[in-house]
């Protein structure tokens, strides 16, 4: 049986959002209030952060894309669904990957795909931070990204969230998509212009990812620009959505 929310939220479109390395679903909830009635912000969780902190983190994209559509259709219920995916750095690969999931799944309409801050996948990324000791690590992180989270500034939180860190950065650095055939759904790739992780030409490889309409938009901010900048991310999401 579906739940009251899910029976309330049946026909709206739903934005389902993948996190970036390191991050949770909960960085997703401020969205919801700026998408208003357009979209119902939809986050999902990956193991090993928030409410699932003591559970096992994914190495590896694919399997996390196996769990990551057993969780979306428990969260979708039954019924038709219309349904646009974003995806920010590792989340970009993970909503690209479960994107070709959807465009076969039973019940879901895929309407969109929105990436961010990411090269396309076959691209990859040259940088790499694995293997490094734990100084040297959250160092080149913070080099890639240009931001740094507070909670690994403080010794006990950094020893906790550490490894899900760590597992985040290897799932994105050793993967290898599972197809190069063009998606079928619109595609909107977004970065941020002082992104020095990211190019632009990298960002504009994506229009090769898909057979169907492809924008290339640029906002204020570097790799991390979803932190300061979300109001104009939602704000841009919502009326591609229209």
């Amino acid at each position: 049986m579906p739940t009251d929310d899910q029976t309330n939220a049946a026909g709206a479109l739903k934005l389902v959002c993948l996190p970036y390395a390191g991050a949770g679903a909960s960085f997703y909830r401020p969205w919801a209030a700026m998408a208003g009635d357009a979209a119902q912000i939809l986050p999902l969780q990956l193991p090993g952060r928030e409410r699932l902190i003591d559970d096992e983190p994914h190495r590896d994209v694919h399997r996390a894309v196996d769990g990551l559509v057993v969780q979306l259709r428990e969260r979708l219920g039954a019924g038709d669904h219309r349904v646009a995916l974003f995806g920010h750095s590792l989340g970009a690969v993970l909503a690209y990957e479960l994107a070709h999931r959807l465009v076969a799944e039973p019940g879901v309409e895929l309407v969109h795909l929105f990436v961010s801050g990411s090269p396309v996948p076959d691209r990859g990324r040259e940088q790499r931070a694995s293997g490094l000791s734990d100084e040297d690590f959250l160092a080149r992180v913070r080099e890639l990204a240009g931001y740094s989270h507070p909670a690994l500034d403080d010794p006990e939180m950094r020893e906790l969230v550490l490894p899900t860190l760590r597992a985040d950065v290897e799932m994105h650095e050793t993967y290898v998509p599972s197809t190069r055939l063009p998606l079928d759904a619109p595609l909107t790739v977004v970065r941020g212009e002082d992104d020095d992780l990211v190019t632009h030409d990298d960002a504009a490889s994506w229009s090769k990812a898909t057979g169907r309409d492809f924008e290339h938009v640029e906002l204020p901010g570097g790799h991390m620009y979803l932190t300061e900048s979300a109001p104009a991310l939602v704000g841009l999401i919502v009326s591609t959505l229209r």
